[in-house]
């Protein structure tokens, strides 16, 4: 083949090559959004407020510092709990709805976006659903890649109680920090899991109820730290956990 020929030939598979990541690239885009927007904040018209936090540009300065504390509080609750954080995901916060839609957000509060970011809509930029969301990446970074020997049920009801969210968990000083009583099985699949949450507005209540009586039974969040580790280790949850029955009684890590 004369020397011209090859040169056009390879010019030819370069450009095809070229249009192939282009087409796939775009299609990760127009598919996944939210995972392209909290790879690149910046391409979705977000500003660094702080390393790993980005919201919208113009705001107020106190909207920026509403946000950084937002974050700063929720990044605490989630050190507190795990005694300290091995995760360092990106944070998106945005304060209108146009902002959440063109990152890809849908009517939830806030949603974490594979292990590596979480995003806030206007109506989850607080602390609670902040601490949420950082609970869930969190747990799965600890995990070492086996979050999903994790039922979902378990995984809400800890990023619950991390959170303390009072609408679906009473204070720590109750006894009894149940707000509805579940003695039933819960979902362990993420489909299984928006299912239920969809038909049911008690779903994280009955979660939370679940794993607060557990952690209370067997100890406290060392439970939970050891639970985890166990995990990661290979050991599997089913053997380790049982899930609180009505009253309070838990089985023990052992």
């Amino acid at each position: 083949m004369a020397a011209w020929a090859r040169r056009r030939k390879g010019r030819l598979l370069l450009g095809g090559l070229a249009a192939l990541v282009v087409a796939a690239v775009a299609g990760v885009v127009m598919a996944y959004p939210s995972v392209a927007a909290t790879t690149c904040p910046g391409c979705y018209g977000l500003e660094e407020l702080q390393p790993g936090v980005y919201a919208e540009p113009d705001l107020s300065e106190e909207q920026r510092r509403h946000v950084t504390g937002v974050v700063e509080q929720a990044r605490q609750r989630v050190g507190a709990f795990y005694g300290g954080r091995e995760s360092s995901p990106s944070v998106l916060v945005c304060l209108t709805d146009a902002c959440y839609r063109r990152i890809g957000g849908g009517g939830e509060r806030g949603i974490a976006v594979l292990n590596r970011a979480v995003m806030l809509s206007p109506r989850g930029a607080d602390p609670v659903i902040a601490s949420h969301e950082l609970s869930h990446v969190e747990l799965h970074v600890r995990l070492r890649g086996k979050e999903e020997e994790v039922p979902q049920w378990f995984d809400e009801g800890l990023a619950v109680l991390v959170s303390g969210d009072p609408r679906h968990l009473a204070p720590e000083t109750a006894g009894n920090r149940c707000l509805v009583d579940t003695g039933g099985a819960l979902p362990e699949s993420l489909k299984d899991w928006f299912g239920m949450a969809g038909r049911d507005p008690q779903a994280y209540a009955k979660a939370a109820c679940q794993v607060s009586r557990w952690v209370q039974a067997n100890g406290g969040r060392d439970a939970v730290l050891k639970l985890i580790d166990r995990l990661a280790a290979g050991d599997d949850f089913a053997q380790l956990v049982t899930a609180a029955p009505s009253g309070g009684d838990a089985a023990d890590v052992s």
